[in-house]
């Protein structure tokens, strides 16, 4: 049985909408991180700064979390499915790397 799942080659195929969607997420925050460059540049107040700053953090956990959420539909239930339990422990790490 073929699997899409990144767990077997650690690569994930994504449907165009996927990708779309998170690259379009991605040039966002890119966007926003170079407001904040051009708030720096152009001396901002500090805390104007710091809420930008909280807002790009906000944006990554949010793209962090689609992301995730992804992964556990597609490739840790595959994974489970197929009876390997590595991708649990995987899934433990990366949570445990995310919480930090």
């Amino acid at each position: 049985m073929k699997t899409d799942c990144c767990c077997q080659r650690k690569t994930k195929h994504r449907t165009p909408e996927e990708q779309k969607k998170l690259l379009n997420r991605l040039c966002r925050i890119e966007g926003q991180v170079r407001g904040l460059q051009e708030m720096l540049k152009s001396d901002a107040y500090c805390p104007d700064i710091l809420i930008q700053v909280s807002a790009v953090g906000a944006a990554l956990n949010s793209f962090s979390k689609e992301l995730l959420a992804s992964h556990i539909r597609t490739c840790v239930a595959d994974g489970i499915r197929q009876g390997d339990d590595e991708v649990i422990d995987e899934l433990v790490t990366t949570l445990q790397k995310l919480m930090k």
